[in-house]
This record gives structure tokens, sequence and C-alpha cells, in this order.
């Protein structure tokens, strides 16, 4: 598959170029991008998926939404419906998408809102009977038709931007040089115990592709919650990890999901990210799940919840959090000031 990807290198340059390109347009102001007079934050990667945009998302909504009237902006990928849609009591997986639909049912007094379109979606939220007093937008760090006030840039500390190649020789939907636009960078998903040369070696590894402050790079860990919850009742990690099981996934990089939870006698299954599971998949979960547990992600579980008839599918929860006391104070108060600022100066 490597060497496959290494035969399309010469795609990957005139993708690069294309990109490269678009983005010049956009920097000149040949091609608009529209400003609006709230704070807007734009959470987002270079690569493909499996940075955590999701995680980090709900974490800004719990920093912020005891003081400000949230709103989050996503496309809703493999929605089934069109256009602009906001969350209410009746919206569901197939009219948001997975992980619209799971922030709205985990958060369901923020505005949840999808459109493929982002300058008309915020355009719609602006005229809501509830305004909100700022956007987070879910995967925007390459729409530039918009531009955000603040951008939050995530890389893996398994799959760093800096070390990885264009499409489709590698993951990156633009150039390394792209990380210049973001105001803060995020590695994610790191071992709890890195170390503070790691730190420094990621850090000098990112500074070429940074101009931004040093001190606006951050680390963080996925953090897994200590039960499985059900519809009907929880269990904790600790009896789940006990017994056989059933584990499976439809998310970019399952690997650590599996690691966290897989006995040495489970069953594991593995789907493409995002997957709409068809009725032949879901009778094969129950048959093999029979007489076990069965744990998903949560992104998984809001699409199977309704599909299956099984009572015995569970979910493990996720939080991202920094590695750090002082790193947590200093994105918090960071945050914070933008949106205190660009509030105050609307």
């Amino acid at each position: 598959m490597i060497f496959v990807r290494y035969l399309f290198f010469p795609f990957a340059i005139l993708y690069g170029c294309v990109t490269s390109i678009r983005n010049f347009l956009f920097d000149r102001g040949i091609l608009k991008s529209y400003s609006f007079v709230l704070p807007i934050i734009a959470v987002g990667n270079l690569s493909t998926g499996g940075t955590g945009k999701t995680p980090q998302i709900e974490y800004l909504i719990r920093l912020l939404s005891p003081t400000y009237k949230v709103a989050v902006l996503s496309r809703g990928y493999k929605r089934k419906s069109k256009g602009f849609v906001l969350a209410d009591e009746n919206s569901s997986v197939a009219v948001l998408g997975d992980e619209p639909f799971q922030m709205h049912s985990k958060f369901p007094n923020v505005q949840i809102a999808v459109d493929s379109n982002r300058v008309n979606g915020i355009q719609q939220l602006l005229q809501q009977k509830i305004k909100p007093d700022l956007i987070l937008l879910d995967d925007a760090f390459q729409h530039r038709k918009v531009k955000a006030g603040f951008y939050v840039l995530l890389t893996a500390y398994n799959d760093l931007f800096c070390d990885d190649w264009m499409l489709p020789t590698g993951n990156l939907r633009e150039s390394r040089n792209g990380a210049n636009r973001a105001d803060m960078i995020i590695v994610t998903k790191c071992p709890k115990d890195i170390s503070n040369l790691a730190h420094e070696s990621i850090k000098k590894k990112i500074r070429p592709f940074f101009r931004g402050n040093q001190d606006a790079i951050f680390f963080s860990s996925i953090e897994y919650d200590d039960f499985v919850y059900s519809q009907l009742e929880r269990k904790s990690v600790k009896e789940v990890q006990a017994v056989e099981k059933l584990l499976l996934a439809g998310i970019a990089k399952p690997q650590p999901f599996f690691k966290y939870l897989q006995g040495e006698n489970d069953e594991v299954l593995v789907f493409p990210d995002h997957h709409n599971f068809t009725a032949n998949q879901i009778n094969e979960i129950e048959q093999k799940g029979q007489h076990k547990i069965i744990v998903t992600t949560e992104k998984d579980f809001v699409r199977l919840k309704d599909l299956s008839n099984a009572s015995n599918i569970y979910y493990l929860p996720i939080k991202s959090e920094f590695i750090t006391g002082d790193s947590k104070i200093n994105f918090d108060n960071t945050i914070k000031h933008y949106v205190g600022t660009a509030s105050t100066n609307r």
C-alpha cells in the first residue's frame, strides 16, 4: 500500500500546487473571504482525519458555554439532508451526520447546525431568534471563504503534519506551510507520560512551518471514561476489560480504542470512518455479539443505537485533556481572552 502511494507522487505534487495557488489567491484577496462581527473559532487539521477534532470542539463547548451562547457549525459529513439544518428534538444522525448529532445529544442547550456552505450557515445562525455569542467551526481550517478570528490547528502525536506529505502520497490536504495560518497548534493523542524532551523535539519539528508564538504549541491526550454506557445502563471499564466481548469501530484511527479495551479472546470488527452500517452488517454484529458485551465508540454508537435491536451495545466516551495543569490554564486563558476581546470589539 505504501509503495502504491509513492507511485502517485507526481499527483501529490500537482495537488500541492493547486492547493497552494488557491491559498495564494485567498491570501491576496483575489478570492474573497467573509468576516463576521462575532467571535469565530475554527478547529481543523492539515491531514485527512483522525486528529481528535470532535473531542476538542467538545472541550471548547464545556469551556465557553457557561459564559456565552455557543453555536457549533459543521458540514455534517455523510448526512442525507441538504443545506442549512439547525438541530432540534426531531433531529437524527441521517439529518445531521454522526459527529454533529453526537454533540447535539451531549449538549442539547448548545446550537448545533450543519451546512456545507459555511458562509450561509453563519448567516443563518445570526438570523435565529436566539443569536449566538460565538461560533465554533468544526473541520474548517481549509474553508477559506470564512475568515475566522482564531484558528486552532490539530495534529496527532503519531502522525505529525510536519512528517507527512500531500495526498495521495501522504495524508495532507494542503502544504505543511498552511500551519502558518494557525493561532495555536495542539499536538493531540499524546501519551500521558510524554517527556519534556519529546515536547521540545516536536516543537523543533513544527517550528519551520509555524511562525506563531512557540508557547502557542500545546500537548493533549485522550482521557477515557471510567464507564461504558448503553441506552439502559452503564458498566465499569474494569468490569468490561475482564470479560469476553465484541469491539467494533468505524473511526479514522481506532487502534488506541481497541488497545485500551481489548482482551486476549475479544473479537474486533473494523469499519471505515463515518461508516453507514448495512442491514447485513447489523445482523453480523448482533450474531457475533450474542451472549457478549458489544462495545463501540461514541461516534459509532449514535449510528448503531437506532439500527440495532441489541440492548448489549455500549459505548466508551472520551475527552481531550491537556498534559499539564499549566497548559490547560494557558490554553483556557488564551481562548477566553480572544472571545472576550472579540466580543467587546464587535
